[in-house]
């Protein structure tokens, strides 16, 4: 490999351990503006819901892109993009205004700001901001939504789907395909070139001509960080490093592991399946974690 080649895959790292550190710094005004997704967070239900509510719009989505359904798909994304700005920013405002009307005010400004930079202005590096902060603010009301255990099972589920989807069905590259003819910004991008820009070139180049950017989808960024911020809330070990105790930081670890090693797959040229190693490997980091730090009250079988 050249330079130009492995020099910009440094940029996805960043990128996922930039929205794991912010997840874990929403913990605390997400916790105290309520935004939890589950009232139960200790049930294994959850993850089953979580997977019901996926295939369900799973489903919808692929009818959308056999009808011809692209608009409605791009609205549908716009609005949850926007209520997705509306949790975030408003926890933000609550922690520094407290429930007050100039609160309600600086949530609706900067979810609608950020909704429409995103859609005026879709540069990748406009794209790649935001898509952070999104992908911070959904792992962190996840995380504190879902006690470890149910994360774990929740990981491990949704690997196993995102392994079946790509390899054998393979309805998830017709379903990432179509979502992006819309031009939705719900990935992230490193771009192989300093000249390129997603609002001239898109993500498809001339035919022969390589693709102008890395991509990954911002699930891949959410997933493995709601063990990050879960650890963080739920496990009872001391800090290590910042606020970041050892199972916290195996988690981290563990998926930038996964990371690398999908990235030096999918610069093959192949499409890859990201949750198998990026929740593999948070999974496995955390549980090294967790046994060095000897926190495993969490784990039922182990008491």
């Amino acid at each position: 490999m050249q330079i130009r080649d492995w020099l910009p895959l440094l940029g996805m790292p960043i990128m996922l351990l930039s929205v794991q550190v912010i997840a874990v710094i929403l913990v605390l005004p997400m916790q105290a503006a309520g935004l939890v997704a589950f009232e139960d967070p200790e049930s294994v239900a959850n993850p089953l819901i979580f997977i019901g509510m996926l295939l369900a719009f799973t489903l919808v989505l692929l009818f959308l892109i056999r009808v011809g359904g692209r608009r409605f798909i791009a609205a549908f994304i716009g609005f949850a993009i926007f209520m997705t700005f509306l949790y975030i920013f408003g926890a933000l405002s609550t922690l520094a205004l407290g429930t007050t009307d100039l609160a309600v005010v600086g949530t609706l400004i900067g979810a609608g700001a950020a909704t429409a930079l995103l859609y005026l202005y879709p540069e990748w590096y406009v794209i790649d901001i935001l898509g952070v902060l999104m992908s911070a603010g959904v792992a962190s009301i996840f995380g504190i939504s879902l006690a470890v255990l149910p994360v774990l099972v929740l990981l491990v589920l949704l690997a196993v789907y995102d392994a079946i989807s790509v390899y054998r069905t393979k309805h998830m590259i017709t379903l990432a395909e179509g979502v992006l003819e819309t031009k939705a910004p719900i990935m992230v991008m490193v771009p192989k070139r300093m000249d390129y820009s997603f609002r001239r070139e898109g993500l498809n180049m001339g035919e022969g001509e390589e693709r102008g950017a890395f991509v990954m989808g911002m699930g891949d960024l959410i997933m493995p960080s709601i063990l990050v911020a879960s650890s963080h809330v739920f496990v009872d070990a001391p800090a290590v490093l910042w606020v970041l105790s050892a199972p916290t930081l195996g988690a981290m670890a563990g998926s930038l592991a996964g990371l690398a090693a999908l990235l030096y797959v999918v610069n093959k040229g192949k499409p890859q399946a990201g949750l198998p190693p990026l929740n593999g490997g948070a999974i496995l980091g955390f549980l090294v974690g967790a046994a060095l730090a000897g926190s495993l009250a969490w784990c039922p079988f182990c008491m």
